[in-house]
């Protein structure tokens, strides 16, 4: 007869379902919400079938339960740049990289508007604290360290970032009603030029 797990496996498997179902019930109700900022979360608790305690044990607050959310969705783009094909993925020249680069990084926008708008809206810094923002200004400004006579390629990443930002995003997308495949163009646009110019 197979003995019972022990006690803390048990725990630890708890938790871990717990904590997936916490993130698909989130998912869920940011993917349907018109304002997500008005998302509890009591809300979530109730949606996974957990306590609210369950969710603070896990993420400790709502903002880390959005992080948690924001990096679950973005892993497959994150595997993409680190070792996708071109133009995405290393070994791409970089007047060619920088707009895939952005291009991704604004679908990815466009797909998660509710849930990127809430995450950064989250504290009074904006996206600048998020740490989903230090490691997409890092991979710009090495590819961007690339391209010859760029003389601030730590600054030029800022700004080229500032250009997919959620507030922005939202606002062209949502209120503007600027079309998809619009504003990808415009971004490819704008990148090519701040990138040609420096060639």
């Amino acid at each position: 007869m197979t003995p019972p797990p022990e006690p803390e496996r048990r725990t630890r498997k708890d938790a871990a379902r717990n904590r997936q179902a916490v993130l698909e019930a989130a998912d869920a109700l940011f993917a349907r919400s018109e304002s997500p900022e008005e998302l509890t979360m009591a809300d979530i608790a109730a949606a996974a079938g957990v306590g609210k305690g369950t969710l603070f044990r896990a993420f400790g607050d709502r903002a880390g339960l959005l992080r948690a959310l924001y990096e679950a969705r973005l892993e497959p783009v994150r595997e993409a740049v680190a070792a996708g094909p071109p133009p995405l993925g290393p070994g791409t020249p970089p007047h060619e990289r920088v707009p895939a680069l952005l291009d991704a990084l604004l679908c990815f926008k466009l797909d998660n508007r509710p849930l990127a708008l809430a995450l950064e809206e989250t504290g009074s810094s904006g996206p600048y604290q998020a740490g989903h923002y230090e490691g997409w200004h890092d991979l710009l400004r090495s590819v961007l360290e690339q391209v010859p006579g760029l003389a601030d390629p730590g600054f030029t990443a800022h700004a080229l970032l500032a250009a997919t930002r959620a507030d922005l995003v939202e606002r062209l997308a949502g209120r503007d009603g600027v079309p998809r495949e619009r504003l990808r163009a415009q971004l490819a646009a704008y990148a090519g030029r701040v990138v040609g110019a420096s060639r």
